[in-house]
């Protein structure tokens, strides 16, 4: 068995080269290349075993089934990047958009999932690929919020207006948390049918949502009142870093949203502390060292998307069901996007083909796949877990490699 040491040095290794070949043969964007050249390398390997030449295939999904990429993305790497993507918007740009982030992050979740349960729940059955009700509700849940690591990734090299960046990084940020809590409740629902009440509900809601708002500022104000004390560029960059572990942490162990939490600590550490706590040598340590830490993370992460392909299991109808799925996502992303937006719009002015930007510019990425592996092991968790992948791939490469050309041409 692998040692965890020995499972990071093969990640990390992996992921350089691969980061390397992109970079100096290829030149797509980082993630995105590597996540395609995982994906090449996986069906390479699997193309030479069945030739026989070498195991490779089973060597490697021995090693990929010793990573929990639920456990290692959703309790390792989701907490340093929703910070560092938290970290540079601009708080009084976001309180401008507030109400189109709030619809999106609540109105538009929750009818995004209801409508792409209900039409995945015909299709698949029209398909003979019969899906209980409860899972096509769960696969509504974790594939309708957009990524927020996919997202930001993308937005950094799009150039757009620093409203429409707002937008939509404000709203992946903070629509990924409540998707999370929505993905909780139903799957509690799916394991104990009989214990789960409305009031239930809304309290289970109001303590991840709520509370993890709430315990975020509280991160915030602690950090506020450990920097504003000291002068040490070192010591206040690891204090980031102890927000952001030891704050994830105590807010899972108090049954908060960790993601909401790291969401506002990273939101109160990029204005009011950098404004008012750092000095400019801090700011530029802190900014630079969370900015590596998201490159890096960023990487493994794509790389371990596109290698994930090896275990995902498959049968041939279900390739069909999931690109048939492709355009349900994307066509209910319209309406659930549409709808709250055409309602704020008619009383405050918004960014011209906003709702065309964010429906295509709406990636979704590694947390839906680590949704997915959560499932309960089974026939149905193999369906959701393939066809929320293939919907994932398609976004990450289709949607990911077209967005800046689509804004260009609509602006």
């Amino acid at each position: 068995m692998n040692s965890i040491i020995d499972v990071a040095a093969i990640l990390i290794s992996v992921s350089a080269l691969f980061a390397y070949i992109n970079h100096r043969f290829i030149g797509l964007p980082t993630t995105i290349g590597v996540m395609m050249i995982a994906m090449l390398v996986s069906v390479l390997t699997y193309c030479l075993s069945l030739m026989g030449l070498g195991d490779f295939h089973s060597e490697a999904k021995a090693l990929l089934g010793s990573i929990d990429f639920n456990k290692t993305l959703l309790h390792g790497m989701l907490s340093f990047l929703l910070f560092a993507g938290a970290l540079h918007v601009n708080l009084n740009a976001l309180r401008k958009q507030k109400w189109v982030i709030l619809s999106l992050a609540t109105v538009g979740v929750c009818l995004s999932t209801f409508l792409v349960a209900t039409i995945a729940y015909y299709l698949l059955a029209l398909l003979s690929c019969h899906l209980p009700y409860i899972y096509c509700l769960l696969f509504g849940a974790l594939i309708s919020p957009t990524d927020p690591i996919a997202v930001m990734s993308t937005v950094k090299r799009l150039g757009v207006s620093k409203e429409l960046e707002t937008t939509i990084a404000g709203e992946s940020l903070f629509n990924d948390g409540v998707g999370v809590v929505v993905f909780m409740v139903l799957l509690m629902l799916l394991q104990n049918p009989d214990n789960i009440t409305a009031s239930h509900v809304a309290v289970i809601f109001l303590e991840e949502a709520v509370g993890g708002i709430v315990f975020g500022l509280v991160l915030g104000a602690l950090g506020y009142y450990f920097l504003n004390t000291i002068d040490n560029y070192k010591v206040e960059v690891l204090i980031t870093l102890a927000l952001v572990m030891g704050g994830y942490g105590l807010a899972m162990y108090l049954h908060t949203s960790g993601p909401i939490a790291v969401v506002v600590a990273g939101l109160f550490t990029g204005n009011v502390m950098r404004e008012h706590a750092m000095s400019d040598r801090t700011r530029r340590s802190v900014d630079d060292f969370w900015e590596l830490i998201d490159e890096i993370l960023n990487v493994i992460l794509f790389a371990l998307i596109g290698l994930e392909m090896l275990i995902i299991p498959f049968e041939s109808q279900w390739f069909i069901a999931g690109l048939l799925l492709i355009l349900v996502v994307v066509s209910v992303r319209f309406v659930s996007v549409g709808v709250p937006v055409r309602l704020i719009a008619l009383k405050t002015k918004l960014s011209p083909h906003l709702v065309k930007i964010l429906v295509w510019g709406g990636l979704r990425g590694g947390i839906s796949v680590a949704l997915a592996l959560s499932l309960p092991e089974g026939e149905s968790r193999d369906l959701v877990l393939f066809i929320t992948y293939v919907v994932v791939v398609f976004s990450i490469v289709v949607q990911g490699l077209t967005i800046g050309p689509f804004i260009r041409r609509l602006t």
